[in-house]
């Protein structure tokens, strides 16, 4: 089995908030610095994302890819992926708990396999420098207030 690289952080909010975030796929290019496109092209019955074309430019990795998610009742998403030019495989899931009042722990983990030969602790290095980069904009994005670009309603 593929080693994974996982790191938390606590964000100033309720799970529901953190997870309206993390959901919004179309704002995604404002808070992560790596995304630079992303588009919904799927969703299920509840409007949730199923699959998802991300534009990345990463420095050294620009990759255009898609990504399919599974929600997890309201406190987990996962991702596989799809199709990618740089990337073999690419799984990764946020899990959300209360963490006390008004409070969330976010888990971030990550595999990431690429076509082109890396080193293992390279590719570790890389998978940590994202998911730390993807906490903290997650973290000030939610903290900040803005709200998600789309809500939720019975159409």
């Amino acid at each position: 089995m593929a080693e994974h690289t996982s790191s938390s952080i606590t964000i100033e909010a309720a799970p529901a908030d953190v997870m309206g975030v993390i959901a919004d796929f179309a704002r995604y290019p404002d808070w992560t610095g790596e995304v630079k496109e992303a588009e919904v092209l799927a969703s299920d019955a509840q409007g949730r994302a199923e699959q998802v074309r991300l534009v990345m430019d990463a420095g050294a990795i620009k990759d255009d890819q898609v990504l399919a998610y599974t929600w997890t009742g309201a406190d987990e998403v996962s991702w596989t992926l799809v199709k990618s030019q740089m990337l073999r495989s690419l799984d990764g899931s946020y899990l959300l708990k209360a963490a006390g009042a008004g409070a969330t722990e976010v888990t971030y983990r990550l595999t990431v396999d690429v076509k082109i030969p890396m080193l293992g602790m390279i590719k570790r290095k890389a998978e940590k420098v994202i998911i730390d980069r993807a906490l903290a904009g997650l973290k000030k994005r939610v903290e900040s207030g803005e709200a998600p670009a789309s809500t939720d309603s019975d159409n």
